[in-house]
């Protein structure tokens, strides 16, 4: 099955890892018919775009679910942790998203650069979505502090 596109933001980051941002119940089938055993939601159920009853929906299609809310405004290294340990555990193919794929991707940013994935390309994957530390949004300086989290001896 092709990747389906028509997810908002959406982003192959491996054979088995995808990002998107908001779901609709319609991109579930998507999700299944590309195999994906689990996903990762890191918006907050309070959000407009939100998708209402998304973990049994999920569980009606035979896919785990994990939520993990970063509010967009406070981003910290608590929620990184949590982001990492979820990544790491969670079985494939894993789809993590958010709503527009930028809390993802920013944490995505992290994740690869303690995978020893160079910063360049690190930067690259994120900046298919969005760059904070240009961004005009009111909340991301907020996440320029946040992707800086990432070790000193692994920046460039």
């Amino acid at each position: 099955m092709a990747d389906p596109e028509q997810i908002t933001a959406w982003q192959r980051l491996g054979p088995e890892l995808t990002t998107s941002g908001a779901l609709v119940e319609g991109d579930l089938a998507a999700l299944a018919g590309l195999g994906v055993a689990h996903v990762v939601n890191l918006a907050l159920d309070s959000h407009p775009q939100a998708l209402a009853g998304e973990a049994e929906l999920l569980a009606a299609r035979g896919m785990g679910y994990t939520h993990l809310p970063i509010p967009f405004d406070a981003p910290g290294d608590e929620h990184y942790a949590a982001f990492k340990a979820a990544v790491d555990s969670a079985p494939r193919p894993l789809h993590v998203h958010c709503i527009m794929n930028w809390r993802v991707s920013a944490c995505f940013y992290r994740w690869h650069r303690e995978q020893g994935m160079e910063e360049a390309e690190a930067r690259a994957l994120m900046a298919q979505q969005w760059q904070p530390e240009v961004s005009e949004h009111p909340d991301a300086a907020a996440w320029a502090t946040f992707i800086m989290g990432t070790s000193a001896s692994l920046r460039a």
